[in-house]
């Protein structure tokens, strides 16, 4: 069997996933999940903005946060420098004077540390959210958020983050990306399917911490760690398509890798070592007889994809110079000039257009969906050119260190 046949089995994979997106999209629990009003309620709000190395960030970070269309006796902001080594401790000392505003110092711990520390300020708030330092709040995004929290069993709630003025060639392709896991956010969150709770705010019922405990370390992954512990305790994770936030995505390949490989060793780690118990599990039926397992096989399939079409590369190149040795290529070329008709469109060809069309249809919807500004055209074909030979590195490496038992650093 050529390396070639064996990429439709995943090719088919890909096209039922991506019917099933519209099928779910589609439906009505989903058309009211997303068409739900705003509700003019003002619970106690605190936001925590945990701070390592943010000097350049933070302050636009902390101005978003005093943008939010939201009564300030009902807003309060916590700042927690985490033994940062640059400007950031003199940065959110600026604002130590305001009257929303709490400024806390630390030594290095973690961002889980300066998360715990903060929660343990605020214990009259109703609900605690979180937002990274280099990230930014849309003025309405707190008011959407609140808004989703409108039945006792959501208990934490989910953004729509976009990256931030995208500049870089990674950080194009990153916006399309996020473009796209808008639309996968929303739907999974009407199937009560989501897994992770961003560090872009990301918020929560203050029982979370009173009922479930604070932040773990998590291989680094807290956010997703807390996500399942949510999961496992019978809550739902909603999420507010409405609710913008952008972040500074990572602008190099380096910095990109090492991100991406921290994400996907915590989600390995947190589902092999401590969350097992929800692969498969008939309780949280979307989530571990779905999404869990969709997220292992999206692994190894990325893996093996990627294998496949180096493979096949190298058999069509030795094809190649075989017949150029053979044939001079200025002969070939004058009895059979280039022509459109005799490319070969095959079942495979077919598929994989099948596939990149929906995607960026998805990209479409979901930017159209939350609102976000900045145009997509030529993220999206940077996207196309570029994730198919990115995300398999850090899929490749994450794999690698996780059967290894190498420890994920945070940069």
């Amino acid at each position: 069997m050529s390396a070639e046949a064996l990429l439709y089995p995943f090719l088919f994979l890909a096209i039922f996933f991506e019917s099933f997106l519209l099928v779910t999209f589609l439906s009505k629990p989903a058309r009211a999940y997303r068409n739900r009003a705003i509700v003019p309620s003002f619970p106690k709000v605190a936001i925590i903005v945990p701070c390592w190395n943010e000097e350049s960030t933070v302050a636009g970070t902390v101005d978003s946060l005093l943008a939010l269309e939201y009564p300030q006796e009902k807003l309060r902001i916590v700042l927690v420098n985490d033994g940062s080594t640059d400007g950031t401790a003199k940065a959110i000392e600026k604002f130590a004077t305001h009257p929303q505003i709490t400024t806390l110092h630390k030594e290095n711990g973690g961002k889980f540390t300066a998360m715990n520390l903060a929660l343990s300020k605020v214990p009259d708030a109703e609900l605690v959210g979180f937002l990274d330092a280099d990230s930014f709040a849309a003025p309405d995004s707190l008011r959407e958020m609140v808004a989703t929290f409108d039945s006792p069993e959501i208990l934490a709630v989910t953004a729509s983050m976009s990256i931030d003025k995208p500049s870089t060639l990674f950080q194009r392709m990153q916006f399309a990306e996020y473009s796209f896991a808008i639309i996968l956010r929303h739907i999974f969150a009407s199937i009560n399917g989501l897994y992770v709770t961003p560090g872009p705010f990301s918020f929560y019922r203050q029982e979370v911490f009173t009922k479930l405990g604070f932040f773990k370390h998590a291989y680094l992954a807290e956010d997703m760690e807390m996500a399942m512990r949510i999961q496992r305790a019978g809550g739902r994770i909603g999420n507010a398509v409405r609710a913008r936030v952008y972040t500074k995505g990572p602008p190099t390949y380096r910095t990109l890798i090492k991100q991406r490989t921290r994400w996907t060793t915590g989600f390995l780690r947190n589902m092999l070592f401590d969350y097992r118990d929800l692969i498969w599990s008939k309780r949280n039926t979307v989530l571990g007889m779905f999404v869990i397992p969709l997220g292992f096989l999206a692994i190894g399939g990325g893996i093996i994809v990627f294998a496949l079409n180096i493979v096949e590369l190298v058999r069509r190149g030795y094809h190649a110079v075989s017949l150029i040795q053979t044939v001079p290529v200025s002969y070939t070329f004058a009895l059979h000039p280039f022509s459109w008709f005799y490319l070969p469109i095959t079942a495979l060809v077919v598929m994989g257009i099948l596939v990149l069309a929906s995607t960026v249809t998805w990209m479409v919807v979901g930017k159209k969906l939350s609102g976000s500004p900045g145009s997509l055209a030529l993220n999206a074909v940077i996207y196309i050119v570029l994730y198919g030979v990115t995300a398999p590195i850090w899929l490749i490496r994450s794999v690698s260190d996780v059967a290894r038992g190498v420890a994920t650093t945070w940069r």
